[in-house]
């Protein structure tokens, strides 16, 4: 393995036990808004801008997953699938577009909402977190707390994404995303919030599956696709929650 490549892994690696040292209150609190919200017969949404929605794609329609993550997708910001590119990034600083995404969606009063932005300082995430609290959801925020304390807000509140969650989820990545230094690139490279986002969404879905068995909940989980049986398995459980589920 390259000396690069090795001091990347490390670097991942001391983050995520950071996260499992300083975020497990955080975890087991958006895992009870979750069950709260399963168990009174709400929903599940979860959404993030460009490379934020990676870990919420992670979560959703996932083998060995929760079947109640639906997915809310705003257009030309929830994936790299528009040319140029920069035009996602225009996106997202748009003021008003969070309020169209979130009419256009089902969700209501007593859902609950993970929001994943790494500053946490474009409008579209500080709105949506916004709007989802006035329409009366609770909202999980994953950012980067170093990250989003290190610059300014670019919505004309100053509020940035983590001032409207219920509770915020850590992902540890540093200011710049990237973790590496080399004398021969001029900044730093190597962007690790992926990894640790994705990690802390997949523990949040992991104790929240806790929480609903503590209640006497059996939670519906994909079965893997690749598995025999599990195509009559799967069908089942969407059939027996379809109120709740909105991506199929």
């Amino acid at each position: 393995m390259s000396d690069l490549s090795g001091r990347y892994l490390e670097k991942t690696i001391e983050l995520l036990a950071r996260i499992r040292e300083e975020e497990g209150e955080a975890l087991d609190a958006a895992a009870s808004i979750i069950a709260d919200a399963v168990e009174q017969g709400h929903c599940i949404f979860a959404f993030g801008c460009t490379h934020s929605s990676l870990p919420i794609q992670d979560i959703v329609y996932r083998a060995g997953g929760l079947m109640l993550v639906n997915p809310i997708f705003g257009p030309g910001i929830s994936a790299l699938d528009v040319q140029p590119a920069s035009i996602s990034s225009a996106l997202e600083r748009l003021q008003g577009l969070a309020k169209v995404i979130l009419d256009s969606s089902p969700a209501k009063e007593g859902d609950a909402l993970i929001l994943v932005s790494v500053s946490g300082r474009n409008a579209v995430p500080v709105e949506l977190a916004a709007a989802a609290k006035e329409r009366g959801l609770k909202v999980i925020g994953v950012t980067s707390r170093e990250y989003s304390e290190a610059v300014s807000s670019r919505h004309p509140s100053g509020k940035k994404m983590h001032d409207y969650a219920d509770v915020v989820l850590d992902n540890k990545a540093p200011k710049g995303d990237a973790v590496l230094t080399d004398p021969g690139v001029p900044q730093k490279f190597t962007p690790v919030s992926g990894v640790t986002s994705t990690a802390l969404l997949q523990a949040l879905i992991t104790a929240t599956i806790e929480a609903l068995l503590s209640r006497g909940i059996t939670p519906p989980v994909f079965l893997a696709g690749n598995v025999d049986g599990s195509g009559d398995y799967n069908a089942r459980l969407l059939k027996e929650n379809r109120d709740r589920i909105f991506y199929v």
